[in-house]
This record gives C-alpha cells, sequence and structure tokens, in this order.
C-alpha cells in the first residue's frame, strides 16, 4: 500500500520545480495600467489598476472529481471549484468579484451538467461573487469522465493589501478549522481506501458516515469571516492550507519561523486514513490541512479579539506564534519543515 503523496503519484517537490521553471521562462512584463505586482510565496496574482490591484487566481477540483463520479453526486463539487481560488485570493485580502469556470467533459451528460451548476451557485452565494460565464469544452480525445476548473477576478486597494512584509517576531498565529479533507491529498486518499478494499459507500466503524461523503465534504469557504477580520483588525499576513499543508505558513513570509505550538484538532477522516496507510506525521502534515484549514498572522494584541470575530462563524484559535528563525516548526508533533 502507498504511504506517501509521491507514492500515489504527486511529487510536491518536484511539482515545485517544474512550476518554477515555467515561470523562469514568464519574463514579459506589461507596463503601466495593468502592471503585474509580485510578491513571493503570494497566493493570487495582482494587476495595477490604478488605485487598486485586480486580483486573479484559477485552480480546479482535481480528482475530487473522480470520487464524485464514483458516488454519482455531482452537486457539491462546484463549491470546491470557487473556494479553491477565493481562498486564495483572501489571502492578500482582495474581495472575489467575478468567477467563470471551465467544464470539460469526455460525453455530454445533462443532469452532471445540471449538478455542476447546483454547486457552482452555492459556491456563488458563499463567496459573495458573480458568475458571468465560462467554457463548456466536450473533448473525447483528451478528457477521461470530467474536469472542472475555474478563475476569479477580485480587488484590493493598494493600501489595504496584505502583503506578509511586516509580520515579526512575537506575533500570534491564527488558525480556522477546516471542514474535512477540503480538494487536496484525494490522489492519496483514494488509494489508500482501495488498496484496503474500503469501497466509497463503506460507513468503517471510526467514522460516522460513508468514506465517500466524508472525501466529498465541500471546502470551506473563508471569505466573508475574512475580509471582515481584514477591515477590523490589523491583519498582517494570511495563507490558504491547501497542498503542502503546514508548508504553506511559509509562503506568507520565508524570514521567520512560525511555530506551531496548538495545532488544530483533525477531523476523524484524516485518522482514519493515517491509519489504514500507517502514514508518519511527517507525511500528513504536508499532504493534508490536518484540520487546519486557513492561517492568519496578527500582533500578539490583537490575536483574541480576531479569534473571537472569526469564531462567529467559523472555529478558531491561536495556534502559534512568529519566532526568529526561518520554516515552520510543531513541536508537540515534533515536524519540522523548511520550505515551501
Amino acid at each position: 500500500m502507498v504511504k506517501t503523496y509521491k507514492e500515489a503519484g504527486v511529487d510536491i517537490d518536484a511539482e515545485g520545480e517544474s512550476i518554477r521553471s515555467l515561470v523562469s521562462q514568464l519574463t514579459y512584463r506589461r507596463e503601466g495600467l495593468g502592471a503585474s505586482r509580485d510578491i513571493p510565496g503570494s497566493f493570487t496574482g495582482l494587476i495595477d489598476f490604478g488605485d487598486y490591484y485586480l486580483s486573479l487566481c484559477t485552480d480546479s477540483t482535481g480528482t475530487k472529481m473522480i470520487v464524485a463520479s464514483a458516488l454519482e453526486k455531482w452537486d457539491t463539487v462546484g463549491i470546491d471549484c470557487i473556494a479553491m481560488s477565493a481562498n486564495d485570493m483572501i489571502c492578500v485580502g482582495a474581495e472575489p468579484l467575478a468567477f467563470v469556470d471551465y467544464f470539460a467533459v469526455e460525453r455530454y451528460d445533462k443532469e452532471v451538467a445540471r449538478q455542476i451548476g447546483v454547486g457552482l451557485n452555492e459556491g456563488a452565494k458563499l463567496a459573495n461573487l458573480s458568475l458571468v460565464g465560462g467554457e463548456f469544452a466536450t473533448l473525447p480525445e483528451v478528457v477521461r469522465g470530467f474536469d472542472l476548473a475555474g478563475t476569479c477576478l477580485g480587488y484590493v486597494k493598494k493600501d489595504k493589501m496584505v502583503s506578509g512584509s511586516n509580520i515579526t517576531v512575537g506575533d500570534s498565529i491564527v488558525g480556522l478549522a477546516s471542514s474535512g479533507i477540503h480538494s487536496n491529498g484525494l490522489t492519496l486518499a483514494r488509494k489508500l481506501v482501495s488498496g484496503a478494499g474500503i469501497g466509497l459507500s463503506d460507513t468503517p466503524h471510526e467514522l460516522d458516515r460513508t468514506i465517500g461523503e466524508e472525501l466529498l465534504e465541500p471546502t470551506k469557504i473563508y471569505v466573508r469571516e475574512i475580509l471582515d477580520a481584514v477591515k477590523e483588525f490589523s491583519i498582517k499576513g494570511m495563507a490558504n492550507i491547501t497542498g503542502g499543508g503546514l508548508r504553506n505558513l511559509i509562503r506568507m513570509k520565508d524570514s521567520v519561523q512560525y511555530t506551531v505550538t496548538d495545532p488544530m484538532e483533525p477531523q476523524p477522516v484524516f485518522g482514519f486514513l493515517q491509519q489504514l496507510g500507517g502514514i508518519e506525521d511527517e507525511e500528513m502534515y504536508q499532504t493534508y490541512n490536518m484540520g487546519l484549514g486557513y492561517a492568519l498572522v496578527c500582533g500578539s494584541d490583537d490575536a483574541d479579539s480576531t479569534v473571537e470575530s472569526i469564531g462567529r462563524s467559523t472555529p478558531a484559535k491561536v495556534i502559534g506564534v512568529v519566532e526568529e528563525g526561518t520554516g515552520v516548526t510543531a513541536p508537540t508533533l515534533d515536524l519540522r519543515y523548511d520550505k515551501y
């Protein structure tokens, strides 16, 4: 049985090298209106637009679509599609405005299309954005089954942008609970389950619902609570905890150390998958969110108030502190990651 994301077919480090190889060729820069603003480690692209930056980011639902197709239940994956981009966008304090989707299919299926629309509409409500169009592509020689992706547009006033540059030693790290596995690490999860001879419709005694229902739990969208927090408090940096797990914290600012002293409690699905494959904590916390869906850094004086404000709608708590050094460490778990 596979024990790592790499063995399942997804090598995070190799993916990073491929991204750097691609980006190294993207040398052209427009000048003036529409010029890009580069922020190391940023979760979203920024474009100069006068007193504002426009924000653009794109992502897909990933192999969660395979689970949806196996269960013939596609009415929530649209939420995941929007969440993946909208949650990235708010990391700089940008407000999502609009979204376009790209739905590629091997063959036509009116019911699948209807259910995809249900999820996209719900995701739009949760992220408070407009669905302004998209593309429906039939690609029988390219796509097996379905693929769902999309691009989000937003904006942030330049003097309100959250860049992470003013994060300092002594700041607090606030964690927001995830809703479960979200849309990362599904390749490993599926192979662990199938390798153990467990069906997606089975309900293991460790869980109170089927494996399929656990894996299809929609990604939590943090737009409303985060934008409210940015308006009310001095938020210095933010990270969407997706692929890479705790390593995402380093993207906020890489010249300090993020010490996670009180990790969020992982949902039972993570413990089930870990036990199923005998997977080490180091692998789990760099593949899955492990209960931590989103993180932000603020001054220690603002930490309790920030937690109280966000906690009205999403479980949140102070999970650690910024210290001298680099990387991210979780002492209670005996974990350390030196790079994203």
